[in-house]
């Protein structure tokens, strides 16, 4: 954003205790949009930054644009340095088992009496019911709540390839914190905004709960579902190379045999209508796939794009760092990762006045900002180097 526009939450404070994934993507959001994040860290520092395999980039993709300061908060005065920073904040968020902040003091109810105008996000696996006593993770939901149902084939349930609930958990548990805010704007009173694995997990499968609601009959899993569209479909071609394709309305199908000679089957009164093609799939599609098998993923490609047809070519997450459209636009931004290396990192998927929120601050290194933030709420040099003596907190 320009020097001359402020980011929208810029002056607001959050204090995070977060972990993982759900909460730190909650406050990665606040904080793309300007909100001063401050991530509170056990001196041992969260347990991303240590994270191998498939949990080896979670720090540095959801702790950009925060602030870093390392507590014990199994020691007394750990919790005095929390409650401090809290009091100058307006919003806390946390992510950890339920009870565990109560025990600590640090519960809604508590905060809530030392300063009614808080708002307060909790990240949990379950809203408050007959389950929010379970331990859950994201494949734990996925698994109960039919998204690995729907998206493996018959019989073999597969979790998402990403972090579908975590992720979008700590969104709408920003989204709750922006609806707060707001609302302590006519109130003048905070709330405790809840979100939960679970929940988000049927917010996802709604569509394939209401087919079933409208038609009577249960949604088939994705590799075997009956397609809404007649063209859709991943096809192999001329080396082994892949390519997604589709074709969904009339028009669209018209253009598609057009461009490839396929005039006979355009002419075909039994695949005049899209929902014609839905049922002739079973004998058409094995038409097709055989007239483009002859064809290269990199030709298909600029037949279609060249038509407006939709398609895309099977990409690797890896391969998307070199994308040109991503470098193009500025969806790409330096990050430092745990090693101190650089790479790039995806911003947020949408823009603000033309502009992407960039990043301000690089995640930080652990307990990087100890000692300006516990100064800011009072404490002398002295006063910081005792906590450091008696391992309550420590600074880069």
């Amino acid at each position: 954003m320009s020097e001359s526009t402020p980011l929208p939450y810029a002056g607001i404070r959050v204090v995070e205790f977060t972990h993982m994934v759900m909460g730190p993507t909650c406050g990665m959001l606040l904080a793309d949009l300007g909100a001063e994040v401050i991530k509170v860290e056990p001196i041992e520092g969260d347990n991303t930054r240590r994270l191998l395999g498939s949990g080896a980039g979670f720090f540095p993709t959801f702790n950009r644009n925060k602030k870093s300061i390392a507590l014990d908060l199994k020691k007394p005065e750990g919790v005095e340095a929390a409650l401090r920073l809290i009091a100058t904040a307006d919003i806390v968020s946390e992510n950890f088992k339920p009870g565990t902040m109560k025990k600590l003091g640090l519960d809604y109810d508590s905060l809530q009496k030392l300063n009614p105008r808080l708002i307060y996000v909790s990240h949990k696996g379950f809203l408050p019911g007959p389950y929010d006593h379970r331990t859950a993770l994201d494949e734990v939901v996925q698994m109960m709540g039919g998204l690995a149902y729907m998206t493996g084939r018959a019989g073999d349930p597969l979790r998402a390839g990403t972090s579908v609930n975590d992720i979008m958990g700590g969104m709408f548990g920003a989204i709750g914190a922006m609806a707060a805010l707001r609302q302590r704007e006519l109130t003048g009173k905070g709330c405790e905004v809840q979100s939960a694995l679970f929940e988000n997990n049927i917010f996802l499968v709604a569509q394939h709960m209401m087919q079933f609601a409208a038609t009577g009959k249960a949604a088939d899993p994705m590799p075997s579902r009956i397609s809404a569209w007649g063209v859709y479909d991943v096809f192999t071609v001329k080396d082994g190379e892949q390519i997604f394709l589709a074709a969904v309305s009339d028009k669209q199908w018209s253009i598609f045999c057009k461009a490839f000679g396929l005039e006979e089957m355009l002419a075909d009164p039994r695949l005049k209508t899209n929902n014609d093609r839905v049922l002739a799939r079973e004998w058409m599609m094995p038409i097709l796939r055989s007239h483009l098998a002859e064809h290269s993923a990199a030709e298909l490609s600029a037949v279609f794009e060249k038509n407006e047809l939709p398609f895309a070519p099977i990409t690797k997450p890896q391969d998307l760092f070199d994308d040109p459209h991503l470098n193009a636009t500025g969806g790409l931004a330096p990050i430092r990762m745990n090693d101190g290396s650089e790479s790039k990192v995806p911003l947020m998927p949408f823009t603000l006045g033309g502009e992407r929120p960039g990043i301000r601050l690089q995640p930080p290194l652990l307990g990087e900002h100890t000692d300006a933030l516990l100064r800011e709420v009072g404490y002398t040099d002295a006063q910081i180097a005792a906590l450091k003596s008696h391992d309550v907190t420590c600074s880069t």
